[in-house]
């Protein structure tokens, strides 16, 4: 069962992150490096100015071009082997036959727990946009994604009505809570490049779930041993 779950998520992972990098090649990734133009034009407006500050020591970046899109690559890979394996994995433990078309429920799923819910409280966001402390967002970020695994997973395999309540209160026990957010002052992000980033960024993650999803369940399926 383990080899079968560590193949499907190695071919599914690769595949479905390919997918996303060139995603993200196109329609986010522009949108990043426009957003660093705004992000590195306020450092160098302070240079300038009659009385500078003292520059902090900045945080090693990829040189731009080949570099920058190999990394990219790897971490998009890494992401969907990743979840892969949590997809997977979830599908062993539910016992349930599964393919590439159900496969794609379950990336739906996923979708629903690790970017839409969270993303009603944390919208994705762009270099230089103002955002809360990196703790607080982290911790609350995870907080979602477990409370809205865990209330599809009741609501989807649990058949009393009762424990089905219990699961819809834990998708919105979260957002009860509320998000972690900063004191919003202007800044030289235009609102319309973070509107577009926000749907770019919507349509690219759904579709990547919706890939590795159906990939997953095409190769949960195929990998079953005789």
């Amino acid at each position: 069962m383990f080899a079968r779950i560590i193949q499907t998520a190695v071919f599914a992972g690769l595949i479905a992150g390919v997918f996303a990098w060139g995603a993200h090649m196109v329609k986010t990734t522009p949108l990043i490096r426009a957003a660093e133009v705004y992000e590195n034009a306020e450092p160098a407006a302070a240079q300038n100015s009659p009385a500078p500050a003292l520059p902090a020591a900045g945080a090693w970046e990829p040189a731009e071009g080949l570099e920058r899109n190999l990394l990219t690559l790897v971490a998009d890979v890494v992401a969907g082997i990743g979840f892969a394996f949590m997809l997977a994995g979830a599908m062993a433990l539910s016992g349930r036959a599964v393919d590439a078309r159900r496969g794609m429920a379950w990336g739906l799923a996923g979708f629903a727990a690790f970017f839409a819910a969270p993303a009603l409280g944390l919208a994705p966001e762009l270099p230089g946009m103002q955002a809360a402390g990196l703790g607080a967002r982290r911790a609350w970020w995870l907080a979602t994604a477990a409370a809205t695994a865990a209330g599809i997973a009741v609501i989807a395999f649990h058949p009393r009505p009762s424990v089905k309540a219990a699961g819809v209160a834990l998708l919105a026990l979260p957002h009860l809570v509320g998000a972690p957010h900063p004191q919003v002052t202007s800044g030289p992000l235009p609102a319309e490049l973070a509107a577009e980033f926000a749907v770019a960024t919507l349509i690219v993650t759904g579709l990547f779930w919706l890939v590795l999803g159906g990939l997953t369940g095409y190769f949960y399926r195929r990998f079953e041993r005789p």
